[in-house]
């Protein structure tokens, strides 16, 4: 059955701008009949998305953004996984130690280059149980460091330098799968295109991803080309891995280009 959906959204659990209370009433107004909250490296805001969206007729899809270690930029999403005591939420607790040890290096290195810009200020901005980059770019543009997000991230934030003498915990892609696939839930490839890989190189990885238990590739994305998007359904097709397509919404605070999406997708194998 098709469902007019987006499945990769994120709130104030994470590093977006909008509760989970608040992202389900935007996605209602959007006409949305499914939405995932899939915060990056935490299920902390679902529980609040699902009440919200059983209030007002939205079905809410329990959703988790992970950051894989072997290359910049390679995240699995998770989808209808269980609550509870799993490796799941256990590993998710990982990632938001990891990321709390990492503010800390954020703000060294940022005063190392002439930013001078609070922790306090940064932590009060985030809110949520896990402090992102984009934090620390919205209160640089709030300071005048930089003109937008964007400019914070590639002048600071996402430089080589910055990933070689930044680091956070982040486990490898299998753990990642499996951690998904042991809480009942399903595991989608997210924007093969930011890795940057090689087609040939890109399917070896979905190839090893599916025996691993990958069950599906993000194959509709608003930034995809016409060729990205139909090589990724070839290799879902070729890989026996099912479709799935999301805005990557953060809010227009964080990414004023991006919007809530509506896609068509056939979701009857999501729990």
């Amino acid at each position: 059955m098709i469902f007019v959906s987006d499945l990769h959204t994120h709130t104030t659990a994470s590093d977006g701008q909008y509760s989970p209370s608040e992202l389900a009433r935007l996605a209602k107004r959007r006409g949305l009949e499914v939405l995932a909250v899939t915060d990056h490296d935490t299920i902390a805001g679902v529980d609040e998305a699902q009440r919200a969206g059983e209030a007002m007729g939205l079905r809410i899809i329990r959703g988790v953004e992970l950051s894989a270690r072997e290359r910049s930029n390679f995240h699995i999403l998770g989808y209808g996984f269980r609550s509870g005591d799993t490796e799941l939420a256990r590993l998710c607790e990982k990632f938001r130690a990891g990321r709390d040890d990492r503010k800390y290096k954020i703000i060294d290195f940022l005063r190392e280059k002439g930013v001078n810009i609070d922790l306090a200020e940064v932590e009060e901005l985030a809110g949520g149980e896990v402090i992102a980059r984009p934090h620390f770019a919205q209160i640089m543009v709030r300071r005048g460091y930089a003109a937008s997000n964007r400019e914070a991230f590639d002048r600071y934030l996402d430089t080589e330098e910055f990933r070689r003498r930044v680091k956070r915990f982040k486990a490898d892609a299998r753990t990642c799968v499996e951690a998904i696939k042991a809480a009942g839930g399903k595991a989608s490839l997210a924007h093969p295109y930011q890795m940057e890989l090689p087609d040939d190189e890109l399917e070896e990885l979905v190839r090893q991803l599916a025996g691993w238990g990958l069950d599906a590739i993000e194959c509709f994305y608003p930034k995809y080309t016409c060729a990205q998007q139909t090589l990724y359904q070839q290799l879902a097709g070729k890989y026996n891995l099912r479709q799935t397509g999301g805005s990557d919404f953060h809010g227009e605070r964080v990414k004023p280009d991006v919007s809530l999406a509506a896609w068509p997708l056939e979701l009857d194998w999501l729990p």
